[in-house]
Formats: C-alpha cells, sequence, structure tokens
C-alpha cells in the first residue's frame, strides 16, 4: 500500500515580502518564514529597527534583508517590488489602530486607519500579485487581518470597518487571483500583546474584559501566529484561498 505524502510546510528557495515587520507580528513573521527556508525581505518605515531585525534573523542563520519603506507612499512601494525579482510569498502585515469611542473619531483618525490597513495593503498586495503574473509564477499572498474583521468592538469602529474590508478584499483576490495560482487568505488573530497593544492591554479592567471572551483563556503571543503563516505560505494549504484562519482563541466561536 503506497501511503498519501503529506505536504511540506519547508520553503525551500522561496522569496518572502513582510511589511510592518521590524517588530511584533511581522517580526515574527519573518523569522519563521527565514527558518522556513526562505529569503526573506522586511519592509518597515525605521530603517535602524528593520537593519538590526534583519541581521538578528542572520545571525540565527536565516537570509534577510532590509527594505526601508513607507507602505503608505504607494509609488515608491510599487517601485520597489517592480524593481526585485517576484516574491512567492507576501505577508502584508502593517496596520494600525486609534481606540475610540464612535462618536470621538476625527476624520484624521479614519483616513489614517484606513489610509494604512486598506489603502497600502491594497495596492502592496497588487504590486506583488502583478509580478507573478509577469512571470507566470503561483504564490501566496497573507492579508493580516483581525478577529475584529469579523465581530464587532468597542472603541474599535474604524479599526473593526478596515479589517472587514481587508476580509472583503481577500475574497474577490482570490476569485481574480485562483486561475493564475495565487492564493490570497487572511490571518484573524486575537489580542496579541505586542508593542502596538501594550497600552490598552496594561489597563486591568480592560485586560479583564478581554480573557473573558477568550474560552482558551489567554491573550495570544506573536508565537502563536507563526505556524498559520508557514501554512498558508507553504504547499501545506495548497488548496486554501480566499479563507480566514482564525486564531482567536475561540473568540468568535461563540
Amino acid at each position: 500500500m503506497q501511503l498519501p505524502k503529506p505536504p511540506s510546510f519547508r520553503l525551500d528557495g522561496k522569496r518572502a515580502l513582510v511589511t510592518g515587520a521590524g517588530r511584533g507580528i511581522g517580526l515574527a513573521a519573518a523569522a519563521a518564514l527565514a527558518d522556513a527556508g526562505a529569503a526573506v525581505t522586511l519592509v518597515a518605515r525605521s530603517a535602524d529597527e528593520l537593519d538590526a531585525a534583519a541581521a538578528a534573523i542572520r545571525d540565527a542563520g536565516g537570509q534577510a534583508q532590509a527594505l526601508p519603506l513607507d507602505v503608505t507612499d504607494l509609488d515608491a512601494v510599487a517601485a520597489a517590488i517592480a524593481a526585485a525579482p517576484p516574491y512567492d510569498v507576501f505577508v502584508n502585515n502593517a496596520g494600525t489602530n486609534r481606540p475610540k469611542p464612535f462618536t470621538d473619531v476625527t476624520v484624521d483618525d479614519f483616513d489614517t486607519i484606513f489610509g494604512l490597513n486598506v489603502r497600502a495593503a491594497f495596492f502592496a498586495a497588487q504590486a506583488v500579485a502583478r509580478r507573478l503574473l509577469d512571470t507566470g509564477k503561483p504564490g501566496s499572498i497573507i492579508n493580516v487581518s483581525s478577529q475584529m474583521g469579523h465581530v464587532g468592538g468597542r472603541g474599535r469602529t474604524v479599526y473593526c470597518a478596515s479589517k472587514a474590508a481587508l476580509e472583503g478584499l481577500t475574497k474577490a483576490m482570490a476569485l481574480d487571483l485562483g486561475p493564475h495560482g495565487i492564493r490570497v487568505n487572511t490571518i484573524c488573530p486575537t489580542f496579541i500583546e505586542t508593542e502596538m497593544t501594550r497600552p490598552f492591554l496594561s489597563a486591568p479592567d480592560f485586560r479583564a474584559e478581554v480573557l473573558a471572551k477568550i474560552p482558551l483563556g489567554r491573550l495570544g503571543k506573536v508565537e502563536d501566529l507563526t505556524g498559520a503563516v508557514l501554512f498558508l505560505a507553504s504547499d501545506a494549504s495548497a488548496l486554501t484561498t480566499g479563507s480566514a484562519l482564525m486564531v482567536d482563541g475561540g473568540w468568535t466561536a461563540a
């Protein structure tokens, strides 16, 4: 009897691009991809932070280079991606939030969140997809969304709206790009302890409220997301596209 051969999670010979890669979820994703054999390009605004992150990955035996860019500069991002060989894997991670009650949200708050979470994410993914299409290569685009793209959250109207938009974008991208062998999915984390979330998670009442909604009873760590990244980046998810992979401790199961 010949047994089915499981697919590999390895990424040897692949090129990966990760935005928001200087810290937090982006850095963890970049490190995981490099550990699986990919040559990773890290993108963020802070050159010093980015250089240190890439150097740490190289010190650990991985392949990594820094590409300092502001992803909201659409022309610069498109030019950089067009000038490079195509990326087999794109982790579209750069994002932000400004938690406020709905009635306190300003136009600047709205434009800043949508400008990074949706507008910049859309056109970065478009640039990556165009390079893949130009060369006839398959690929995997991973949009980092949130559980808040599937549920509401107090004080997070704009963030929820931006991540819901990313979910809709992902499904439509999957339909457009699927015939070309390019898969598009989202990862939807619960609250992950990072530099961005630490200020409001440090408030005891808010932290308790969050924990009460997570059946597994704990906040997420960036390491909790790396398995999902490797799954979606690799041949292990060869038949997965247009999907949202919940990494939320059970929050959305209720």
